[in-house]
């Protein structure tokens, strides 16, 4: 789903209903908003906790990958992208 939003003088948009229903993003849902590539990526906390869990079950399962060197490595991507 495409849509064109608008952004207010106070920098607020309005995410419509459609997308939020899609989505399951509740009234006071708060999200954590990202640059990636120059895009705005948006993403509710428990999304974020879900690709954490899933970055760390996959980790576990490669015993040769530390957890924390995929950290860090992902975090040397985001701060090359800022």
């Amino acid at each position: 789903m495409k849509t064109t939003l608008e952004v207010s003088p106070q920098g607020r948009i309005v995410i419509p209903a459609a997308i939020r229903k899609q989505l399951g993003i509740e009234s006071g849902a708060t999200l954590v908003a990202t640059v990636i590539d120059g895009k705005l990526v948006l993403e509710t906390q428990d999304q974020l906790l879900k690709n954490f869990y899933g970055r760390f079950a996959k980790a576990r399962m490669q015993p040769d990958l530390a957890v924390s060197d995929e950290l860090i490595s992902e975090r040397r991507r985001a701060a090359a992208h800022e």
